[in-house]
Parts: structure tokens; C-alpha cells; sequence
């Protein structure tokens, strides 16, 4: 055997000469502390003491932790109302009295109030549910702008992330009531819709509030959606549009005392002449 082979055949070996396995110890590798070394390192002594906290792993902490929280806050929600709707409008808008009507309706009658805990919608919903003495819920999201949690809040929780907060909505929710909003209004509706869709989620009351705000979309997913193929007409009875406080609140309720949705005769589907002459 010549020299390179015999270096090759031999152990490493740690420092004071013991022999290393490379399997089970850092150390093994030359020049790196073992794991419990670099646990009990004073910060001050590390190259960088705070940047673990911008690793992956990390961060599914972070992420677990929020999991943990948020299950734990909200466990005593057995029959919650999710409110969707724009964070930018005030008390001027007929819209923040008739999410303000249809929460303190939804409170008397048992339900929790579920919003991102922000102002507009969010703040009328969390209202109307306070002023019934109900439970008023907040999921609030960290965001650089437009964000902060009302004061009508008496269940906060607070997230980093967009997704474990939409799993908050979704998981306590009896139903998703969508008021006019923007893009995360949006987001909430379609998604709602999807996990619906694709049974991932018992099918539930998603109504959206203000028929002139929601007649364009319905128009689009008709017109041009269904008529396309790319969605079926049945799709469409997920959907109900109203601008009555006690037509969403009696649906909601009854859907919940009968544990099921069958309204498809009120619904967009129904409204649209899709359920008359089958699918288009």
C-alpha cells in the first residue's frame, strides 16, 4: 500500500487523538464546534448572534408557533362568522352600518364574529359583535401599511404570516360573509370557493353583500367563466348575492341549524338562469 492509501485507510482523529465519527459529531469535521458548544456560546462571542433568525428553519418555527397560538386563542369558537371587506372605508359608507347590522344580529343569535381585526369592514363587524356582547375576534397580519387592530377587538391574535391567519378564517368559520373590498377581500372570496370546489372544507354559506358591487363579477363568471367551460354553472351555487341584513342573517343561521347549505334556488346559479335548462 502506498502513502496516499495508507492516509486514505486511516481515522480521523479529534483533537487529544481520539478517533472522530464523522456520522455523529461536528467536531469530527476539523474546525467546527459541536452542536451543545454552539448552544452555550455567549452571543457576544458568535460571528453573528441574530442571524439564525432570517434561516428556514427558523421560521417553520415561527411558523409552528403561530399554528399553536392561533388553535389555541380560538378553540373555544364552535360557530364563527368570517367578515371580509374593505379596510378603507368609514362610518359614512352604507356598508360599515350593514356589516355593523348583520354582526350585532350574528352575536344575539350565538355566533363569533371573525375579522383581520383591521378598520373598514373589519371594524364594523367587531363592532356590531361587541355592542351585542358577543364574541369579537381579531386575526390580526403584520403589514407596512393601512393595518392596526380596532378597539372593538375582545379576542386578539396576532400573525406574521398571510396563510396560517387565512387558516384561522376558514377552520372556526360557519360561513363567509364578503363585503366590498379590494384585492384581499378577493383573495379570501376565491380561495373560500376553491377549498369548497375541491372538498377540502364542508361546503358553507359564502355570501357577498351589495349587488351592485358584486353584479360585474357575477356577470364575468357567467358570461365569460362558465361560458368558456372553465368553470361548471354548478360552481356558481356556492355563491349567494344580497343586499337584505336578515336575508344573510336567516341564511346563515338556518344553513347552521340544519348543518347543511341547500339554498341552491337563492342562489348566483339560480339568479343567472343556470339551473333552469342544466349547465351551460
Amino acid at each position: 500500500m502506498d502513502e496516499t492509501d495508507s492516509r486514505r485507510g486511516e481515522p480521523h482523529r479529534a483533537a487529544g487523538g481520539e478517533t472522530a465519527n464523522p456520522n455523529c459529531s461536528r467536531a469530527a469535521r476539523p474546525g467546527q464546534p459541536t452542536e451543545d458548544r454552539r448552544l452555550l456560546e455567549s452571543p457576544g462571542r458568535q460571528p453573528s448572534s441574530t442571524a439564525f433568525l432570517d434561516t428556514d428553519p427558523w421560521r417553520i418555527l415561527r411558523i409552528q408557533g403561530e399554528f399553536v397560538e392561533g388553535f389555541d386563542a380560538l378553540a373555544p369558537v364552535t360557530q364563527g362568522v368570517s367578515f371580509f371587506g374593505s379596510a378603507r372605508i368609514d362610518e359614512s359608507d352604507p356598508m360599515y352600518a350593514a356589516a355593523y347590522d348583520l354582526a350585532f344580529d350574528l352575536s344575539r343569535a350565538g355566533f363569533a364574529i371573525i375579522t383581520g381585526g383591521g378598520p373598514g369592514i373589519m371594524e364594523a363587524a367587531n363592532r356590531g359583535a361587541h355592542d351585542a356582547g358577543g364574541l369579537s375576534v381579531g386575526c390580526n397580519i403584520e403589514l407596512p401599511f393601512e393595518q392596526g387592530m380596532n378597539p372593538y377587538v375582545n379576542l386578539a391574535v396576532d400573525f406574521r404570516y398571510f396563510f396560517v391567519r387565512k387558516t384561522m378564517f376558514v377552520k372556526y368559520a360557519e360561513a363567509f360573509v364578503i363585503f366590498p373590498g379590494g384585492f384581499g377581500t378577493l383573495d379570501e372570496l376565491f380561495e373560500a370557493l376553491t377549498l369548497i370546489q375541491t372538498e377540502k372544507i364542508a361546503h358553507f354559506p359564502v355570501i357577498l353583500f351589495g349587488r351592485n358591487y358584486w353584479r360585474g363579477l357575477i356577470d364575468w363568471l357567467t358570461n365569460t367563466v362558465v361560458a368558456e367551460g372553465k368553470l361548471s354553472g354548478k360552481d356558481l351555487t356556492r355563491l349567494v348575492m344580497t343586499d337584505s341584513v336578515q336575508e344573510a342573517s336567516s341564511l346563515i343561521q338556518d344553513c347552521h341549524r340544519r348543518r347543511c347549505w341547500l339554498p341552491e334556488e337563492r342562489s348566483v346559479a339560480a339568479e343567472v338562469g343556470l339551473l333552469e335548462g342544466g349547465e351551460r
